[in-house]
């Protein structure tokens, strides 16, 4: 390979879909306040953790949600220990929205 040709990137289509479906939201969050993101899924944990049963696992569920949507779009740019990081915070809101449901 010489030095002014550039590496292929195979995509699969869904990945391309997804993508390509999630710019408009994701430049939406963008262009709002930084720490808003952050708030809103720290507020859906205090409501979780506040009303249990359905609500709880609704709040719980979204947030796993979002991140594992988040963490999806991300993959294939972070390195394997941020990947560690953010798999373990999605495992961690799928467990309570779990353990949510069962109360």
């Amino acid at each position: 390979m010489s030095a002014t040709s550039r590496p292929t990137v195979r995509t699969s289509p869904f990945r391309v879909r997804v993508e390509h479906a999630s710019d408009p939201l994701l430049q939406r969050i963008a262009r709002g306040p930084r720490a808003l993101p952050a708030v809103v899924v720290l507020l859906l944990l205090v409501i979780g953790a506040v009303f249990r049963g359905l609500v709880g696992t609704v709040c719980f569920g979204v947030c796993a949600l979002v991140v594992a949507w988040l963490l999806y779009l991300a993959w294939p740019r972070i390195q394997p220990i941020e990947r560690m990081m953010r798999a373990t915070v999605l495992l961690l809101a799928l467990a309570l929205a779990i353990v949510s449901a069962g109360m």
